[in-house]
C-alpha cells in the first residue's frame, strides 16, 4: 500500500483555515458569517497601485532576477530608509510572500535537527515551516495575564541547547498584536549575541502600532550580522494576494545561502513586483488613514470583549489581531459549533481556535484569535453574536 511522508503526516493543518468547510456549509443554509478568523483586511487595495499593473508595458511576460526586480529592490531601499533600516538593494531578496522568505530563513541558516526558540502564542505557520525544513520549534510560553509581553531571558536561557540556531520574533506580534519595546528588543539582542544566534524578524505589520513605536530588529546596532528580516506587503498594502515579500541581511554569507534557494524556485510574481513598486511611491500619509481605521476597530472590539461577561482581553499594541480568553471548555469545539448549530439574527462569526498558535500541549484551549479585518458596524454586529453564543453554548464554564 502506497504511503505518504512522515512529513506529509506531521504538517499541522492551518487553525485559521481548517473550518473554512464548516464556514461554507454555513453560508449555504443561508446564515451570514462574519470572518474575524484571518488576516484579510477590507481596506480597499490602493487604486494607484493596481493602476501600475494595468498600464504595465509588457510585452513577454518573463522571469525576473531570483532576487527580484532590480528597480524593485532599490525602491525598496528608499522605504526602508523612511523607517530608519539602512540597506542597499544587494541586502534584499524579493520572495513570493512573506511565507517564503520565511522558509529560506529555516533552509539557510538551519541544519535538518536543529532548534528555533519562538514566544508563543505564535503564528501558526512557523510549524509548517520548520517541518517543511525539519527543524524543531522550541517554545517559549508568554502569559495573557502580561498581555503577552515577551518572556524574562531566564526561560530562553534554560530553553537553549546546543542543536539551538535561532529565535524568531514577530513585531508586532501575530496572533496576539503584542507590540514588543525597545527594551525587549535589546534583551532578544542580549540572548543571540551572548549564544551566537541568528534573530529571525517577521515584521510583516510594521506600520500598525497604536500604543508606542516599531522598534526593528535592524535597528540593533552591532547585531547586524545576527538579523534576518521577514518582510511582506500583504498587510501593509491590503495586498494579501499579490504574495509578494521580501528576506533581507547584511551577512552575506546567510544572503548567498537563501538566494540558492531563491535560484531554485526561479523567480517571484513578476506583476506583483510592479505593484510593490509602486506602492512605494504612496503619499507618505497614506497609513493615517488605515492606521486610524484599525486603531479604531481595535478599541471598539476590545471593549466589546470585554464588556462580555467572563472574557478577557488584553489591549494590543499593534498588528490588527487580539487573542481572548472566552468561558468556555474547548476552543476547537466552540469555533465549529459556532458554524455548524449557532445562528443570531441570521448570522455567526468565525474565530480561530487559540490552540493552533501554541506548540505546547494543553495550551490555549480557552482562547481565540481575533482578527479585527471588518468595518467597525460588521465587528459589533459579529460581537453580538458571540455575547449571545456565550450565553447558549452547551460547553459553558461556570
Amino acid at each position: 500500500m502506497l504511503q505518504i511522508s512522515k512529513r506529509g503526516i506531521e504538517m499541522p493543518a492551518s487553525p485559521i483555515r481548517k473550518l473554512v468547510p464548516f464556514a461554507e456549509a454555513a453560508k449555504k443554509k443561508g446564515t451570514k458569517v462574519y470572518h474575524l478568523n484571518i488576516g484579510q483586511p477590507d481596506i480597499e487595495t490602493p487604486p494607484a497601485i493596481l493602476d501600475a499593473v494595468k498600464h504595465a508595458d509588457i510585452k513577454v511576460l518573463e522571469y525576473s532576477h531570483s532576487a527580484g526586480n532590480e528597480s524593485y529592490r532599490r525602491k525598496l531601499v528608499q522605504y526602508y530608509a523612511k523607517n530608519n533600516i539602512h540597506i542597499t538593494h544587494n541586502d534584499i531578496i524579493i520572495t513570493t510572500g512573506g511565507s517564503e522568505a520565511i522558509l529560506f530563513g529555516f533552509m539557510a541558516c538551519l541544519d535538518a535537527g536543529d532548534e528555533v526558540i519562538v514566544p508563543e502564542p505564535f503564528y501558526a505557520n512557523y510549524n509548517g515551516f520548520a517541518i517543511q525544513a525539519d527543524v524543531k520549534v522550541k517554545p517559549i510560553s508568554s502569559s495573557i495575564e502580561t498581555g503577552f509581553a515577551l518572556p524574562p531571558i531566564a526561560d530562553f536561557e534554560k530553553a537553549i541547547t546546543p542543536k539551538t540556531k535561532a529565535i524568531i520574533v514577530c513585531n508586532p506580534n501575530n496572533p496576539t498584536g503584542y507590540l514588543y519595546s525597545a527594551a525587549e528588543m535589546e534583551t532578544l539582542k542580549q540572548i543571540v549575541m551572548k549564544h551566537n544566534l541568528f534573530l529571525f524578524a517577521d515584521e510583516a505589520y510594521r506600520e500598525f502600532c497604536y500604543d508606542g513605536n516599531h522598534t526593528s530588529a535592524m535597528h540593533l546596532q552591532g547585531a547586524e550580522q545576527h538579523v534576518v528580516l521577514m518582510d511582506t506587503i500583504s498587510k501593509r498594502y491590503s495586498a494579501c494576494g499579490g504574495r509578494i515579500g521580501a528576506f533581507i541581511t547584511k551577512n552575506k554569507e546567510v544572503l548567498d545561502a537563501a538566494m540558492k534557494f531563491a535560484q531554485a524556485r526561479l523567480s517571484p510574481p513578476f506583476y506583483a513586483q510592479v505593484l510593490g513598486e509602486a506602492a512605494v511611491d504612496l503619499p507618505d500619509n497614506y497609513f493615517d488613514t488605515t492606521k486610524a481605521e484599525y486603531k479604531l476597530r481595535r478599541d471598539t472590539i476590545v471593549k466589546r470583549l470585554n464588556n462580555i461577561p467572563g472574557v478577557f482581553c488584553p489591549n494590543p499594541g499593534g498588528a490588527f489581531y487580539a487573542m481572548a480568553r472566552l468561558p468556555i471548555d474547548d476552543c476547537d469545539k466552540f469555533c465549529q459549533w459556532l458554524l455548524e448549530d449557532f445562528s443570531h439574527e441570521g448570522a455567526t462569526v468565525m474565530l480561530a481556535p487559540g490552540t493552533g498558535f501554541y506548540s505546547s500541549k494543553g495550551l490555549g484551549k480557552q482562547e481565540v484569535r481575533l482578527a479585527y479585518v471588518l468595518n467597525v458596524d460588521a465587528i459589533n454586529k459579529a460581537m453580538d453574536c458571540l455575547e449571545v453564543a456565550l450565553e447558549k453554548y452547551p460547553g459553558k464554564n461556570k
